[in-house]
């Protein structure tokens, strides 16, 4: 099966997956119009352990639970038969709370997936939940793009959106590992998240997300913190620069003087200090002549 459709919003999985040569068992749900679908007892269906998404919400869960004890598993879980057992490739949150419900059966569509099919119908499914982590959606797309070779162009076309979107959204992954994990905590949001990119230190990164979260700062406070801290650093790097110049016309011109190699370093505050080489007491009483001479 080749997934080369675009998901449009609204119509889920079923964009992607055609529902020809399903595997039928013969019967169905209980609902009399679910050809092609087969019950299955829970203890033999299995999450696929390359599973995307990795963080649950127990409260939805037991929500969704209480709602499957009262009309069962009403949208069939997407599986793909293993050796003794059944490996879910869509629907693991129905299996969850399934499971937390007490069913001993749950409705799935057998299919005959490649392993590639299973991990992009895995990733697309995720992607469509409004509830995945920032984190696990940017890691989501890096993967569509490193593992199936695909451009930010053919992803966004993939999960209807924008390019745009795609590239705002795997640049957050380029954030320090703790900045990354206040979002996942919702301690930063995405927009602060992609404020703190302009600060190339990890460490002040890091404190400044931190300041975020104790000083409730918003996303315009940190542009604005982002864009003086760049203009200080060019400005820090010019007047380096400057001096650098100076500093280096003035050794060329005590190499000329002295005969022998010079170095001269300074700081900020205008100090600094001239190393002379000499290579014996000879040439030491030179320089010292040279320097002591008038002009």
């Amino acid at each position: 099966m080749a997934l080369k459709r675009g998901l449009n919003k609204g119509k889920g999985l079923a964009a992607l997956i055609d529902t020809e040569n399903v595997k039928d068992s013969g019967k169905g749900n209980g609902n009399g119009n679910n050809e092609g679908v087969l019950m299955l007892n829970i203890s033999q269906v299995e999450p696929n352990r390359e599973q995307p998404r990795k963080n649950f919400n127990e409260d939805e869960l037991q929500e969704l639970a209480e709602s499957i004890k009262q009309h069962g598993v009403i949208s069939p879980l997407l599986v793909k038969e293993r050796d003794g057992y059944y490996e879910i490739v869509a629907g693991e949150r129905r299996w969850r709370a399934a499971t937390i419900a007490g069913l001993k059966e749950v409705p799935v569509i057998v299919r005959d997936l490649t392993e590639q099919e299973i991990l992009e119908i895995s990733i697309i499914e995720n992607l469509q939940r409004v509830d995945l982590n920032p984190i696990e959606e940017a890691l989501a797309y890096k993967r569509l793009m490193t593992e199936f070779d695909m451009t930010q162009d053919e992803v966004a076309d993939r999960v209807s959106k924008s390019r745009t979107a795609i590239a705002n959204s795997v640049r957050l992954l380029k954030l320090s590992e703790n900045v990354q994990q206040m979002l996942i905590d919702d301690m930063i949001s995405s927009g602060h998240a992609r404020a703190l990119l302009g600060i190339d230190n990890e460490e002040e990164q890091f404190v400044l997300a931190q300041r975020v979260f104790d000083e409730k700062l918003s996303v315009r406070d940190i542009e604005k913190i982002v864009k003086n801290r760049s203009k200080e650093k060019t400005e820090k790097k010019k007047l380096e620069t400057q001096f650098s110049n100076v500093y280096t016309d003035i050794e060329t011109k005590l190499k000329d003087r002295l005969s022998t190699k010079v170095k001269v370093t300074g700081k900020e505050n205008g100090s600094g200090k001239i190393e002379i080489e000499f290579f014996s007491g000879d040439e030491l009483e030179r320089i010292m002549d040279l320097i002591g001479k008038k002009d």
